[in-house]
């Protein structure tokens, strides 16, 4: 693989075609090695696990590091190498998930946007005994409401069905490239735009990041 500059990396990721593809498997490959080696170091808590089990890891790690590195490529300042900075998103995106698995039966999922994180339709659900005073609870619904609609009418529907099954059911790449009859970098393009869709979207119905975390805090 030949060394790229922080301004090519910029500029073939913001490509269509062929060389936005190359760049992608490259960058792919090289967090995905990169990560294993984190998560087998002395210091890991994965340290002991078989290898098969981390090699997994990484790669799942990696193709939801490449969606971030994605949606906040206008975000990179070139103040470091490239590679310096897309490592240090998958670093955070491996320490956030195996956290998040660590305490899965006790935390709302997430839905991540833009990088940014909402909480997922199926992290939300109420019951009578435990629910919040009526005017909170009808805020609760309201925005679930928007976010629904979201789903059914602003995301097309190939967007709608990536976006579900990747960030609410879990169901990783190449699983949802099959269902779709597409490929890998197929479906990092179409999540990556559902998500800046979706965000932009709640923006424009007033709705914020930190409202909406405030607004189910409590839960």
């Amino acid at each position: 693989m030949a060394e790229r500059t922080n301004e090519q990396w910029v500029s073939a990721l913001r490509q269509r075609g062929p060389e936005r593809d190359q760049a992608l498997e490259e960058l792919r490959a090289v967090l995905e090695r990169g990560l294993f080696f984190y998560l087998r170091g002395d210091r890991s808590d994965m340290r002991d696990r078989p290898d098969d089990e981390i090699r997994q890891m990484a790669q799942d790690f990696a193709q939801d590091a490449l969606l971030r590195i994605l949606d906040n490529l206008d975000s990179f300042r070139g103040e470091s190498r490239f590679m310096t900075w897309a490592a240090k998103i998958a670093t955070r995106v491996a320490i956030s998930e195996l956290r998040r698995l660590r305490w899965r039966n006790v935390s709302l999922d997430y839905l991540t946007a833009g990088g940014e994180t909402l909480p997922s339709l199926s992290g939300l659900a109420v019951t009578p005994d435990t629910g919040p005073q009526p005017e909170r609870q009808a805020e609760r619904e309201e925005v679930l409401r928007i976010i629904d609609h979201a789903f059914a009418e602003v995301l097309t529907e190939r967007q709608r069905l990536a976006l579900t099954a990747y960030m609410v059911d879990g169901v990783n790449v190449e699983e949802i490239a099959r269902r779709l009859g597409s490929n890998r970098n197929a479906v990092y393009k179409v999540v990556h735009d559902a998500r800046v869709k979706l965000k932009h979207y709640l923006r424009e119905q007033g709705l914020t990041l930190e409202y909406i975390l405030d607004l189910f805090a409590s839960m």
